[in-house]
């Protein structure tokens, strides 16, 4: 299992275009094969950031989207709305917290 968190800060007038462009791929994106779960977080304070956070069911599933048509049509659209340069992280689990009760 591959989690990968992506911090993408956009232009303030911008974020509505992504917001719609997200609401148009998810549902590709999250049948892509290998890919597991797709989220969309919104930072709790500054409303033009956001994070994905998704789980692939290994590097080379998350590769193979990357490298995809549909990884090339959602980031040649979302790429021009960005205030900052995106930081990516790839993570697996290592230590599984339970809720306290």
């Amino acid at each position: 299992m591959l989690v990968r968190i992506v911090r993408m800060t956009f232009q303030q007038e911008k974020v509505d275009d992504f917001l719609n462009l997200f609401e148009v791929t998810k549902d590709r994106i999250r049948s892509f094969d290998g890919c597991e779960h797709l989220e969309l977080h919104k930072d709790y304070h500054q409303p033009n950031i956001f994070v994905t956070y998704s789980i692939w069911r290994d590097d080379k599933a998350l590769e193979s989207y990357r490298y995809s048509q549909l990884f090339e049509e959602v980031w040649s659209k979302t790429k021009p709305l960005f205030k900052e340069k995106p930081v990516a992280f790839s993570n697996k689990p290592y230590i599984k917290v339970t809720p306290a009760q």
